[in-house]
């Protein structure tokens, strides 16, 4: 068994280092596509069974051509990290080990080490020391624990514990969010049963930030539990909300203030950014994402919370099977909506000792001069129109003059050249009335030769796409 298993784990190995050594070169796109793909995998279930290491030979074989290089340098798709080959090996022991994490005693190294990334996560991001952390799979869940934990709390001040008794007959809340929120925030405001279409929509200015008139207006003739929803951030600009402004005037109205701030929180990391979160430390909960600027890979995210009484009691769960629970002592699945979990904090903890204070620090600062550098190639070429103020890592661009329909169609096709081209991968999006190519610089393969090599295909793009239409 010992050398069968040590073969089979070392062919992982070998495909892996492979795979990752090729992708400075595949950067831009799979080899084949969904369909394509689909119709090479499709096959009936297995009557019998087939050797592992067989199995895992044939996996790579067939899959391979189908992978988006997310963890190259010059993915540009999504704010998404690289998965940092410490946090890889580390959550490939979390596989190994094969623990499931949802309580403290039967895996006390798993649960001991969580509660030591959660006080680590917490000093860098400069947070309340007191706040609890759901380790969660991403932003969605984080938005959905944080929210869980909003509701709790401002229906409890309102005489009603939603948690025991639902939602039927409960108090109204009243939900403010910006304009320009990301969809995940409306996916867990589905799944709390707050409704997406309901929510009070808070006017944004031209980069998306929420307006703290506009709130102040919203939240006037309102009475009753209320959440804020702020934003670290905006997914197209990187565009910060203004916090003081807006904890302040949602504070004195008693609402909740709850922060998405999935890879703009980190800015809380970085000493030469940490100025566009002031005042973020004054809100109720916060999220944000292990997977982009932390390099950890799929999935990690963070639910952050102040009240860590309102955050157990929205997630924690009873079983007459269950561990007992002694005073002090600090339950993962208590954080989180999972009681069967693998042991997320082991991979945060292996990133976080790994780049450090400073090494996190330099690699958020390091993207966003980044961003700047592609804002100033593309920006010199006739026809990019910039359309944000480059304050993070996001930029955002459209193509040539005349009406949003012409500047669209000419952004949809260097899009596609650019993707078919495969030089970097890059995707679109809708802004204000205007289609936007959108590129995210996050990776931690990205280096200054993939931004001017990059910027160079977008410009090539760019200019084949004026050459066709004269």
């Amino acid at each position: 068994m010992s050398d069968s298993l040590r073969h089979l784990l070392g062919r992982a190995v070998d495909h892996a280092v492979a795979y990752r050594e090729r992708l400075q070169e595949n950067s831009g796109k799979p080899e084949a596509d969904y369909y394509r793909m689909r119709e090479a995998l499709r096959a009936p279930l297995p009557l019998t069974g087939s050797a592992p290491a067989a199995v895992l030979e044939e996996l790579v074989e067939r899959i391979e051509p189908g992978l988006m290089p997310m963890a190259g340098p010059r993915f540009f798709g999504f704010v998404i990290g690289a998965s940092h080959p410490a946090g890889v090996a580390a959550d490939w022991m979390v596989t190994a080990w094969g623990q499931n994490a949802g309580y403290h005693t039967p895996t006390p190294g798993a649960a001991a080490i969580e509660e030591v990334a959660e006080a680590w996560l917490l000093d860098i991001l400069d947070l309340p020391r007191e706040s609890s952390i759901g380790f969660v799979t991403g932003a969605t869940v984080a938005n959905a624990v944080g929210l869980a934990a909003a509701r709790t709390r401002v229906l409890l001040e309102a005489g009603w514990d939603v948690d025991a008794d639902g939602l039927f007959g409960a108090p109204e809340i009243a939900v403010l969010v910006g304009e320009d929120a990301h969809s995940s925030v409306f996916s867990a405001l589905q799944m709390l049963g707050l409704g997406y279409r309901r929510v009070h929509r808070i006017g944004t200015d031209d980069q998306g930030r929420m307006r703290p008139d506009a709130l102040a207006a919203g939240l006037a003739p309102l009475a009753g539990p209320k959440i804020v929803i702020a934003q670290a951030g905006q997914i197209n600009t990187g565009a910060y909300d203004p916090f003081a402004e807006i904890v302040a005037i949602a504070h004195a109205h008693g609402a909740w203030v709850h922060v998405d701030g999935a890879f703009g929180l980190w800015a809380r990391a970085a000493p030469g950014l940490k100025h566009l979160t002031e005042g973020i430390e004054g809100a109720d909960s916060w999220v944000t994402d292990g997977h982009k600027w932390l390099q950890v890979p799929y999935d990690s995210g963070f639910a952050i919370v102040r009240d860590r009484e309102a955050h157990q009691r929205a997630m924690t769960q009873w079983g007459s099977y269950l561990p007992s629970i002694n005073p002090g002592d600090r339950v993962p699945s208590a954080f989180v909506p999972e009681l069967s979990r693998r042991a997320r904090g082991v991979p945060v903890w292996a990133m976080l000792k790994t780049l450090g204070r400073d090494g996190v620090a330099a690699l958020v600062e390091r993207h966003c001069g980044f961003a700047r550098r592609f804002a100033e190639r593309l920006g010199a070429e006739p026809g990019i129109n910039l359309l944000n103020t480059v304050t993070i890592n996001q930029l955002i661009v459209n193509f040539g003059g005349g009406d949003a329909a012409r500047r669209k169609a000419n952004t949809e096709a260097v899009i596609a050249r650019v993707q078919q081209e495969g030089t970097c991968f890059v995707g679109g999006a809708a802004w204000h009335g205007e289609w936007v190519l959108r590129l995210s610089i996050s990776s931690g393969e990205t280096g200054e030769a993939d931004i001017d090599r990059s910027a160079a295909a977008i410009i090539a793009a760019w200019r084949a796409v004026q050459a066709e239409r004269g």
